[in-house]
């Protein structure tokens, strides 16, 4: 049997090191969450870095009160509306930018990636004037907006890099069978997209759930805030109830994780695609 050498192994050797540095700096950060979350605020403040003496659920009584569950609740609706319109919306204009070659196209296309370039923010005057006079401010229809057309740019992006790779002989054999384009788009395109969808998908749903900014800004009445503004609760005029705003975090993040790991392999690929071709 042939022996490894030795710089190889030392090399190993330190990539396993550098892994293990890794894991142990981004997993720090959860695992600091999970045990301030089961302390109360003196315990807390005399004992930061270190597990818990006594489990404490004080915390999580008031993260899971009906008037946080209430944010949560908006929250997921914001996210998986605004998920759902801007996954359809892209692939849709995705589809003409990649099966159709001309130069309107082209040009419609590069007007609509120039979205990426505008900072988010500068346009948050104007949108506030404009949901008053159309009658959705303090509404959470008048966040989905904003959020659908801020993220559409670069889901346009990615989904027509993935559109534009697909083998052509898939489609001219569905139109030489007498299908449609908007059958092409349905039965083949998008069943074969679940790489792009997913990277879509995650990336937006992370983006929307965690703006802070425009919901400040737009929404005024609390049954209506989303968990972003909800964690807000928690901070008092003189004091902070620090592990309770950690568990509104750790809370808030699980939705967030839970939808990245179902979709983790297919994400990787999405975000691949391409790196092999040739």
């Amino acid at each position: 049997m042939k022996k490894e050498p030795i710089s190889d192994k030392m090399f190993k050797t330190l990539i396993y090191a550098f892994c293990i540095v890794v894991l142990i700096l981004t997993g720090f950060p959860l695992l600091f969450l999970v045990f301030n979350s089961f302390k109360s605020l003196p315990e807390y403040m005399m004992n930061i870095w270190q597990p818990p003496k006594k489990l404490f659920f004080g915390n999580y009584k008031l993260v899971f009160a009906p008037t946080f569950l209430r944010y949560f609740i908006n929250s997921l609706i914001v996210s998986v509306s605004g998920v759902s319109l801007v996954i359809l919306v892209s692939s849709l204009m995705a589809f003409v930018f990649a099966k159709f070659n001309f130069r309107v196209t082209k040009g419609i296309f590069f007007l609509v990636i120039a979205g990426m370039m505008i900072p988010i923010h500068t346009t948050l005057i104007p949108i506030y004037s404009m949901s008053i006079n159309v009658g959705v401010y303090d509404t959470l229809f008048g966040l989905i907006g904003p959020y659908v057309s801020f993220n559409i740019p670069v889901s346009v992006f990615i989904m027509t890099q993935f559109f534009k790779e697909m083998p052509k002989e898939l489609d001219e054999a569905a139109m030489i069978d007498g299908g449609s384009l908007f059958l092409i788009y349905r039965k083949i395109v998008m069943p074969l997209s679940g790489p792009a969808v997913s990277t879509v998908g995650v990336y937006t749903f992370l983006t929307m759930w965690n703006e802070f900014v425009y919901a400040l800004v737009m929404i005024d009445t609390r049954s209506k805030k989303t968990l972003s503004l909800g964690i807000r609760d928690f901070y008092g005029f003189q004091t902070i109830n620090i592990p309770a705003v950690l568990t509104a975090i750790l809370v808030g993040s699980l939705p967030v994780l839970t939808f990245y790991f179902l979709a983790q392999d297919k994400v990787i690929n999405g975000l691949t695609q391409g790196a092999l071709k040739g």
